[in-house]
């Protein structure tokens, strides 16, 4: 060991020792003439078994950090050897690692966790934008430190390698057991930047739970089983960074950024509103449609490894096994395989529209904001590119194109959570789709009235007021004599719901601008199509959807009574 007071290689006085490890010590000394602090740290040849093999590990920790430069890693500065110590001189680090925080604090806040995340994403997206990307393969709370500041450093280099993209795997399988990545154990490839995704969904599991993966039961459980106040879009974000398969995590550290920045908008922590039912048997009917498209190959494992051609990633991503962020992820992926066709992006919005719930959740709304900016993909020799899947969709197939962007429009207006923007995000939806759906104009027209009467909002009546009600009026009249043209009948006890609910919602205001027999006029009109429909159809749910739109009608007639009174 080094002595207290001692001077290393004419300049360095060690002042005492600042940590110990499996491979060595660490000390604080002091350059005298620099009046600055530095890091030396200490490994000797009777202090660890295979010291060549560390001392190579070293070296290439030196040799990295050497070449690098950024606010978060600590630079090297020199390297000392003799034939039985190795030294290394790096800036010295005043704070604590994330690891004794851990150990002195339990569980640490969300909030500075995601923070600390994002600054681990800056900092790992700079190493893998390296030429060649460099591999961290060993983020875990110990080699996290942080600073008084409250912003965090990444050290400890002795397992990173720089990615080769004629390797079909590592040389050397090293890693923290727990932390990394099931890929640095062999058999599955060489590690590239997925391999520090995992490890950095570890870590923020372990700091967000107090619960280390390293120690038993060795698993990575959903956060909120064991804190349920934690965000269930900043848990839906770790589970897929640790996901087993590579091509299920975050491609790089800019697609997990950008989740890390809007997980509240994957947050389903709100309380939802009331189950639809209604769309419920519309996005069946949809699914339906869609997936006869899909040549059907038989029952395909959720582990078995992705790069099947698009029909059969399509084909797995309706097994009936998966879970649906499993879907998800294959219809994602599906869709960097082959943007110009639609089947992959309609079964995604009939995945968010299905199940016990169909309400369209903001978490669900991120993803289509994300395909929409652009997704990231890594091709087999680990190059990681951007694609705008429906940039693509648009240019290489404009129908489809359209009738996805109506799906997602009536996803929006019936089933967004957040009700108060529901008719605005679906709008530029819509507009998208009008030449193939014209129908898609009126809803457009419709939702920007709605957008104009909002203005309005706790004012006094106006002119202008009633010249807004007047104008949706009218477009309302248009809406139901569109339907005349529809052929889908779920569509169209769509449209009557949408007339049913604004009538009875806005009737007071109506009555300024319509007389009450025009308003009852059209609603006895919705009511006659609507009983047709009910005498001729065979399925019992269609019957019940449209006794619970002839409630509506009738409780809309009520409201016109009472505003006429």
């Amino acid at each position: 060991m080094l002595e207290i007071g001692s001077l290393i290689d004419g300049k360095y006085k060690i002042l005492n020792k600042i940590g110990q490890g499996s491979m060595g010590v660490v000390y604080l000394a002091m350059n005298e003439r620099a009046n600055k602090p530095w890091a030396i740290k200490e490994v000797r040849r009777d202090g660890v078994k295979d010291f060549e093999l560390v001392k190579q590990g070293l070296i290439v920790e030196a040799n990295i950090l050497k070449r690098l430069r950024h606010p978060r890693l600590p630079s090297i500065v020199d390297v000392i050897e003799n034939e039985d110590t190795f030294l290394i001189v790096m800036d010295y680090i005043e704070g604590n690692t994330l690891e004794k925080v851990l150990e002195e604090y339990g569980a640490l806040p969300q909030e500075n966790v995601i923070q600390w995340a994002k600054q681990l994403c800056d900092v790992l997206g700079y190493l893998h934008s390296r030429n060649p990307p460099i591999i961290h393969r060993d983020i875990k709370p110990k080699n996290i430190m942080l600073k008084p500041d409250g912003d965090i450093m990444l050290f400890d280099f002795g397992t990173a390698r720089e990615f080769k993209e004629r390797n079909v795997k590592d040389t050397v399988c090293l890693g923290t057991i727990g932390y990394a990545a099931p890929e640095q154990f062999g058999g599955q490839g060489q590690t590239d930047a997925r391999t520090d995704i995992y490890g950095l969904g570890a870590t923020l599991y372990h700091l967000v739970t107090g619960r280390s993966p390293a120690e038993p039961p060795y698993e990575i459980r959903p956060i909120r089983e064991i804190n349920p106040t934690l965000s269930s879009g900043f848990e839906r974000i770790i589970l897929k960074c640790t996901q087993r398969d590579p091509a299920a995590r975050y491609q790089s550290c800019a697609e997990l950024m950008y989740a890390l920045e809007h997980y509240e908008e994957m947050d389903d922590y709100y309380k939802k509103g009331q189950k639809k039912k209604l769309f419920l048997f519309f996005a069946a009917a949809i699914m339906t449609i869609a997936f006869s498209a899909v040549s059907v190959f038989g029952y395909v494992s959720a582990e078995q490894k992705l790069g099947e051609d698009y029909d059969m990633i399509l084909t797995e991503s309706s097994g009936a096994n998966l879970s649906a962020v499993e879907k998800e992820n294959l219809l994602l992926q599906a869709m960097s395989v082959l943007p110009g066709d639609s089947r992959a992006y309609l079964q995604l919005i009939d995945l968010f529209l299905s199940g016990d719930d169909s309400v369209f959740t903001k978490e669900e709304a991120a993803v289509i904001t994300q395909i929409k900016a652009g997704l990231d993909q890594t091709d087999g020799q680990g190059i990681s590119s951007t694609i705008y899947p429906l940039d693509t969709l648009k240019s290489q197939n404009p129908e489809g194109y359209a009738e996805v962007s109506y799906q997602i429009g009536l996803a929006y207006w019936y089933d967004y959570e957040v009700v108060s923007e529901r008719r605005s995000s679906a709008v530029e939806w819509f507009s998208n789709a009008i030449e193939k759906y014209p129908i898609a104009q009126t809803f457009v027209d419709i939702g920007e009235c709605h957008q104009d009467i909002r203005k309005f909002s706790g004012q006094q009546r106006t002119e202008d007021m009633y010249s807004a009600y007047g104008e949706l009026w009218d477009k309302l009249n248009q809406l139901f004599k569109n339907t005349y043209d529809i052929e889908d009948n779920d569509t169209k006890i769509l449209v009557w719901n949408e007339i049913a609910d604004t009538i009875s919602d806005r009737a007071g205001y109506f009555i300024s601008v319509t007389s009450a027999e025009e308003m009852q006029s059209l609603l006895d009109e919705i009511k006659k199509e609507a009983e047709d429909l009910q005498s001729i159809t065979k399925y019992q749910d269609v019957k019940r959807i449209i006794n619970e739109l002839l409630q509506k009608i009738d409780l809309a007639m009520n409201r016109v009574e009472s505003a006429l009174g």
